[in-house]
C-alpha cells in the first residue's frame, strides 16, 4: 500500500496531497465535511469571507473533538474504576 498524488477542494482552494491509499477516502470524507459546513455557515450567517469561514469551521471541529476525548477518558475512567471493583470482589470470593 504506497502513496498516491490527490488534489483535495476546500473552500474554492485546490491542494495537492500525497497520501497512502488507505487515508485517502478518510482525506476525501473530511474535505466533504469542510465544504458542506462552509456552505451551511455561509447560509446561516453574514460571514461571506473564505477565512473566516474556515475559522470558525475549524473551531467548531476542534471543539467537538476535545469533547469527544473528555467523553472517552471518562468512560474510560468509569470502566478502570468498574474493573478494579470487580477484581476486587472476585479476589474476596476466592480467598473464602
Amino acid at each position: 500500500m504506497g502513496e498516491i498524488s490527490i488534489k483535495i477542494n476546500i473552500a474554492d482552494r485546490v491542494y495537492p496531497l500525497r497520501v497512502s491509499t488507505e487515508e485517502e477516502e478518510v482525506i476525501r470524507h473530511a474535505a466533504k465535511l469542510i465544504n458542506e459546513k462552509i456552505k451551511e455557515m455561509q447560509e446561516n450567517y453574514a460571514v461571506r469571507d473564505k477565512q473566516d469561514l474556515l475559522s470558525m469551521c475549524v473551531l467548531q471541529y476542534a471543539t467537538g473533538m476535545i469533547k469527544a476525548e473528555r467523553s472517552a477518558q471518562t468512560q474510560d475512567m468509569g470502566l478502570e474504576q468498574s474493573v478494579h471493583e470487580l477484581e476486587s470482589i472476585l479476589t474476596d470470593f476466592f480467598k473464602k
